[in-house]
C-alpha cells in the first residue's frame, strides 16, 4: 500500500508517523522545497520524500491533502489533473470542509474518489518537528463523504485511520463547518480580539501586561495561533462566523443590559448555567481547540531546586515539553509551570512531584 502526504506538517507528519513502520505500508511525502523534504527523511516521519507531485501521487493507494486551508483547492485541482491510480481515495485534513467539497463536487475523479477529512487535534507548535504519531489518539477524526461515496472507499479509509487511535465519524459538510465555527473559529476570534482590546490599554498603563500573567495568558493562549493559517480559516469559513458573531454580540449585550439594571441574579443563572453545560463536556477527549498537559507547583526560592525538579522527572523517563516561573520573590514560594506533551507524562509527573512533597495543582 502507498501512501502519499501532501505537506508533511505537524498534521501530515503525525498522520505519517502513525502509518510509519506498518507491514506493506510505503510512506511517500511531498514538499514544495528540498531542505524541508530532507528533513522529512532524516527525522524518519517518511520512507522518501520528492518535490514533484506526480511523482508523489503516482500509484498511490491513499493521498492525504495536508496543506493549508488556503491551498487545498489549489492542490486537490493539480491532484485531480493528474493520472492517479484506480480506486485512489483523496482526502484533505482542513479544518474547514464545505469549500473543499464543494470543489471535489466539481471535479471529474474518474475511478478516483474525494472524501473530505478533518483530524480535530492539534497542537501550539507547528511544523514537522511537532509531529507525534500520539497527536489524534482519541480525538474526533471527522469524514464527510458525499451521498454518492462509495461505502467500500468510506471504510477503507476508516480502517487505516484507526491506525491514528482516533474516533471516527461521518459528518455532512456544512453542518461540519458550522459545529467548528462555534466550538474553534469563534473562540479565536474572541481571543484575537480579547488580547488586542487588553493590548490598547496597556499603551496607557503598563500594569495591565503587569497583571496579566496567569489566568488571562492561559485563557487566551490561542490568540498566539498563525496568523496566515487562521486567515485563511476564518475567511473561508465567513458566512458561518458573520452569524456566530452576531449570536455572540447579543451576548455581550445581555451582560450589558444585565449590569445596567444591576441584575445579580441573572448575571448569577448566566455563569450557573455556563457552568452546568461546561460540567458536561467530557474530559478525557480531544476536541477542536488543542489541549494543554501543565501542573503548577509552588517552589521555594532555593539554589539548585529547579535542577533538582527537572533531574528527578528526567530520572524516571518523563518528558518534559516547557518550564515556566511565573513568580519568584524572596521569601515567598515561587509558582512554576510544567508542560507536558501528553497525559500520560503530566499524571506521571504529578504522582512523582507529590511523593517528593511538591504541592502539585492541575
Amino acid at each position: 500500500m502507498k501512501i502519499a502526504v501532501i505537506g508533511v506538517g505537524l498534521i501530515g507528519g503525525s498522520l505519517a508517523l502513525c502509518f510509519r513502520g506498518k507491514p506493506d505500508i510505503e510512506l511517500v511525502g511531498f514538499s514544495h522545497r528540498q531542505d524541508l523534504a530532507d528533513l522529512c527523511v532524516e527525522r524518519g516521519v517518511v520512507d522518501s520524500a520528492t518535490l514533484s507531485l506526480e511523482e508523489a501521487v503516482q500509484d498511490a493507494d491513499f493521498i492525504f491533502l495536508s496543506t493549508p486551508v488556503g491551498l487545498l483547492e489549489t492542490y486537490l485541482e493539480q491532484i485531480n489533473a493528474l493520472p492517479l491510480k484506480k480506486g485512489c481515495i483523496v482526502t484533505d485534513v482542513g479544518s474547514t470542509k464545505a469549500s473543499i467539497a464543494g470543489r471535489a463536487r466539481e471535479l471529474d475523479w474518474g475511478e478516483a474518489c474525494f472524501i473530505g477529512g478533518h483530524p480535530m487535534a492539534g497542537s501550539e507548535r507547528s511544523g514537522v518537528q511537532a509531529a507525534t504519531s500520539l497527536l489524534f489518539e482519541n480525538a474526533y477524526y471527522v469524514l464527510t463523504p458525499e451521498p454518492d461515496t462509495d461505502p467500500k472507499s468510506t471504510e477503507a479509509l476508516t480502517r487505516l485511520l484507526e491506525l491514528t487511535r482516533a474516533k471516527v465519524i461521518c459528518l455532512e459538510p456544512t453542518q461540519h463547518d458550522e459545529i467548528v465555527g462555534a466550538i474553534s473559529h469563534l473562540p479565536h476570534i474572541i481571543a484575537v480580539a480579547l488580547v488586542n482590546q487588553i493590548s490598547g490599554y496597556h499603551d496607557n498603563n503598563p500594569l495591565y501586561r503587569t497583571l496579566a500573567a496567569g489566568g488571562f495568558r492561559d485563557i487566551t493562549r490561542i490568540a498566539s495561533s498563525d496568523p496566515v493559517v487562521w486567515r485563511d480559516i476564518l475567511l473561508n469559513n465567513r458566512f458561518n462566523l458573520l452569524k456566530l458573531l452576531r449570536d455572540w454580540n447579543e451576548q455581550v449585550e445581555g451582560f450589558i443590559d444585565q449590569l445596567e439594571r444591576e441584575d445579580g441574579e441573572g448575571i448569577s443563572e448566566r455563569f450557573r448555567s455556563a457552568g452546568d453545560f461546561r460540567n458536561e463536556l467530557p474530559e478525557r477527549r480531544k476536541g477542536a481547540i488543542a489541549k494543554t498537559y501543565d501542573l503548577y507547583l509552588d517552589v521555594p526560592d532555593h539554589p539548585g531546586i529547579i535542577g533538582r525538579i527537572t533531574t528527578e522527572l528526567g530520572s524516571r523517563g518523563i518528558n518534559l515539553s516547557n518550564l515556566q516561573i511565573i513568580e519568584s520573590r524572596e521569601d515567598v514560594p515561587g509558582l512554576m509551570r510544567l508542560s507536558f506533551r501528553d497525559e500520560v507524562h503530566m499524571e506521571r509527573a504529578k504522582e512523582s512531584l507529590e511523593s517528593l512533597e511538591f504541592d502539585v495543582y492541575v
